[in-house]
């Protein structure tokens, strides 16, 4: 377990306070990181906190303000700000539950493991936890994590349980609003069928190691590319050409019959190799028996 704690403090359910620990329940995936360089020296490019009309000012004289009118703002100090609300910091408050399938997708935002605390928190958590599996029902609540306070939802997961940050209601764009022009049509039954057989032949378990990031891969080769051309120019080859999309039913058809065909000559072709060992035998009698008529 990392030796720090994301956040610290206690869920509460009415008059029951169980003293928790929060810790990321994601990383950061490989990346790569440009920086603005001066081409004609090479140098870093850099950049300094400047007020109009004095210039470069130092960083201890930056304090935070707030705009009420043009030029007018309201300077507030850290202390000030971290003062707000000091409950809700170290106070998880379940308010209502709620059936995990009622949340939207679109409102989750990032996940999070919770802990108890110590040992005397443990039997408490245990009882919430349980609970909410047998219900089936996720809480929710706010909490101030950084500076913001959150939507959140907590659900079991494993021994443990997750919390999840969730989006307000202004932050979500309405879907009606990007769907409206889609039209009602009911789909060619025979292409729906076809579809719904793809499907099935590439559906499976999820297994997030399957895939991998394909541009951060393409930017390392580049790089290496680059460094050993000593500044020339290299493009990245472009090996594959952009698919043109069609409305036309036939040319829909064609394309799903055509990738119901290649998964199975894929499918065939990764048995071959098994055959061709089975029949190894007969093609080396065949090449013997020359040599016994002359002799």
């Amino acid at each position: 377990m990392p030796a720090r704690a994301y956040w610290q403090g206690q869920i509460r359910l009415a008059l029951v306070s169980i003293p928790v620990e929060i810790y990321p329940a994601t990383k950061s995936g490989a990346t790569i990181q440009f920086k603005q360089i001066h081409e004609p020296s090479g140098n870093a490019i850099h950049y300094e906190k400047v007020v109009n009309d004095i210039g470069p000012v130092d960083t201890d004289e930056i304090v935070k303000g707030y705009q009420v009118a043009k030029g007018d703002y309201v300077l507030l100090d850290q202390d000030e700000i971290d003062a707000v609300k000091l409950e809700s910091k170290k106070t998880l408050e379940l308010t209502r539950f709620v059936d995990a399938g009622e949340i939207n997708v679109l409102y989750y935002e990032r996940p999070y493991f919770v802990v108890p605390a110590d040992d005397l928190a443990e039997e408490a958590f245990i009882v919430l936890r349980e609970a909410l599996k047998r219900t089936g029902k996720v809480g929710l609540g706010q909490l101030a994590l950084r500076g913001r306070e959150y939507i959140v939802s907590l659900r079991p997961c494993g021994r443990g349980l997750i919390l999840e940050t969730l989006r307000y209601a202004d932050e979500v764009n309405k879907a009606q609003a990007y769907f409206s022009d889609i039209g009602d049509a009911k789909p060619d039954a025979e292409l729906l069928d076809l579809a719904e057989a793809l499907i099935e032949k590439k559906s499976g378990p999820f297994d997030p190691k399957q895939f991998h990031d394909h541009y951060v891969e393409a930017l390392h080769r580049l790089i290496e590319r680059k460094r050993k051309a000593k500044g020339k120019k290299v493009i990245e080859d472009e090996d594959d050409a952009t698919p043109k999309s069609s409305g036309n039913v036939a040319d829909l058809m064609a394309a799903l019959k055509q990738s119901m065909e290649t998964g199975e000559t894929r499918s065939r072709s990764r048995k071959a190799p098994a055959k061709t060992t089975r029949k190894t035998p007969a093609k080396k009698t065949t090449r013997k028996a020359p040599a016994r008529r002359h002799g």
